[in-house]
């Protein structure tokens, strides 16, 4: 029996006969031309907006409300780019809780810290900083590069090191913290005294007097109109805050009632503190609906549709308040073709899961998530226009834009090398890297990026907040351990050989008998395979073998019994 067939026949028993991966084509063309009809069903005064953009694009979100859990997908001129899914785990990313310090670890600089979760949370001595000086503001929770505009008089004149932490926050005192980082794989929680609450317009942080405008609002007068409502706006002396890009053009009493329902919500936060004798759980990030009225249905957002009418009016009902212009752009849909395969949403996701993506040209990338890193490998396959002489560079450009939309989709963290095709002239490869650059600049989670190695390796370090998509999706095999391949059979009769020699070690003198219990897949492919081996060693070593099978038994394993 071949290798191959010894697989096939392994993958029966764990995965009854799962299909070997194929690549997952989308007609992205034919998806692309939909959803340029569909923009054209937009009214006059819409349409006539967008002749005058440079950059034509038509955003659509997608609510999936009628399974148990909800999804939501955004599309820009039809190509999937995100997709959030609820799960059953719980996400702790964002979440406030009162801890109390149980360990301090000098070499590493951290603290461990008791949240009331199954795990300590992980605490940095810089992440406890900002609690001392009342300055910084959390960057890991918000997506906005910030501009710092600090007002002189709301500047802090105390300062602190790294050395005071363990004098001023000893093992067994309170604090309060934000998770920045979910538990990801065995890790615990990592948390931070940077607090921040986000708004739809602005960010708050009630630990810190900083102030800020995010940096993606480029325009010089509307930076300075926003600098003149933050000297107006009734903001506590010990609090900061910080525009989001939404805030762009956005009325001055429209960020008043954001900041009021931030402040309220931060009383109630330290309302339930004070109540709090054991470390708890003070504030959670709100529901996925919460979030998509809060951060995706801003003014870029063409249409948006919902199918399922109490998600509908949930949606409606929160808009009306906060951004009442939206109304218009909220529709219900009522199809009976699933909403997620009316609009090639569904068959998108699935190539997002996939380990092989399809390039337009016919090349591939191929994408493999460890714990370490994940790695991406770039293949020039059946790429068309081979004969051109810069199609290896025309290659690696498609395969970025593919990349970089995978790793935002399948919301990859930590860090990726990518194999591109190799290509020998410099300026290649600056432009390469520059075009990975701008491709990022889209990407809400900081992201960095740096040049090619002379082997043509591209390494993208992305902030980790919480588990990747396909983390949350796909559990470890139970028969392989996640390990992705099982020992041949092969090796196992190595081992069984090996268990058999030293039992004729140990009693040299007479004649032995022994019961081999294995798989039965195992089995027949031994008494297929080895039967002149196994005679052999039962002649060399006087020995008499008798194969059992056991159903139960994981094809790695064998049972040793003397008779």
């Amino acid at each position: 029996m071949s290798e191959s067939n010894q697989k096939q026949l392994a993958d029966t028993i764990c995965y009854q006969v799962k299909p070997k991966e194929t690549p997952v084509t989308v007609n992205k063309k034919a998806i692309q031309t939909a959803a340029e009809q569909r923009s054209k069903e937009q009214n006059l005064f819409k349409r006539i907006l967008d002749l005058f953009k440079r950059d034509k694009r038509f955003t659509e979100v997608f609510i999936n409300g009628v399974l148990s859990h909800k999804r939501v997908a955004v599309s820009v001129n039809g190509i999937l780019e995100s997709f959030e899914t609820e799960t059953d785990r719980q996400q702790l990313f964002g979440s406030i809780f009162k801890g109390k310090i149980q360990n301090l670890e000098s070499g590493l600089k951290a603290a461990f810290v008791d949240i009331g979760q199954e795990k300590n949370a992980f605490l940095h001595y810089w992440d406890i900083l900002p609690c001392l000086n009342g300055e910084g503001y959390n960057e890991h929770n918000h997506d906005d590069e910030i501009e710092i505009i600090n007002r002189e008089e709301r500047k802090s004149a105390s300062s602190a090191t790294i050395d005071m932490v363990p004098e001023r926050f000893p093992i067994g005192s309170d604090i309060i913290v934000q998770a920045i980082k979910s538990c990801i794989g065995t890790k615990g929680p990592r948390v931070t005294t940077h607090i921040t609450l986000p708004g739809r317009y602005l960010i708050l942080t009630p630990c810190s007097v900083q102030c800020g405008i995010s940096k993606k609002i480029e325009n010089k007068h509307e930076r300075e109109r926003l600098k003149g409502i933050l000297k107006k706006l009734t903001l506590p002396n010990d609090m900061g805050v910080i525009f989001r890009t939404a805030s762009n053009g956005c009325p001055m009493r429209h960020l008043v009632r954001d900041l009021q329902v931030l402040l309220n919500t931060w009383r109630r936060i330290k309302a339930k503190l004070a109540e709090a004798k054991e470390p708890c759980l003070l504030y959670t990030e709100p529901t996925l609906l919460e979030r998509v009225v809060r951060d995706v249905l801003t003014d870029d957002v063409d249409r948006v549709l919902v199918d399922n009418e109490a998600d509908f009016a949930f949606i409606t009902e929160r808009v009306k308040e906060i951004a009442p212009h939206m109304l218009k752009k909220i529709k219900l849909y009522r199809d009976s073709i699933p909403i997620f395969e009316r609009f090639n949403v569904e068959c998108q996701i699935e190539q997002t899961l996939a380990t092989r993506v399809p390039l337009p040209s016919g090349g591939e990338i191929v994408i493999q998530e460890t714990e370490a890193l994940t790695a991406v490998d770039v293949n020039t396959s059946s790429h068309k226009g081979g004969e051109n002489k810069t199609f290896i560079f025309q290659v690696n450009l498609e395969a970025a834009r593919e990349i970089v939309r995978q790793i935002r989709l399948r919301n990859i963290g930590g860090v990726t090398i990518v194999d591109f095709v190799d290509m020998k002239q410099a300026k290649s490869r600056r432009l390469l890297f520059e075009f990975v650059q701008k491709e990022l600049e889209t990407d809400k989670v900081h992201t960095q990026v740096f040049p090619l190695t002379q082997l043509g390796l591209m390494q993208i370090s992305r902030q980790r907040h919480t588990e990747s998509l396909h983390s949350q999706l796909y559990a470890p095999c139970c028969y392989c351990n996640g390990e992705g391949k099982l020992q041949s059979f092969w090796f196992l009769w190595m081992k069984v050989q090996t268990a058999l020699w030293e039992q004729r070690q140990s009693i040299p003198e007479a004649p032995l008998s022994f019961k081999v219990v294995v798989n039965p897949l195992v089995k027949t492919y031994w008494l297929g395979h080895y039967q002149d081996s196994i005679q052999a060693i039962e002649h060399k070593w006087s020995l008499h073998l008798n194969f059992s099978e056991d159903a139960q038994i994981h094809v790695e394993h064998f049972r040793l019994t003397r008779q």
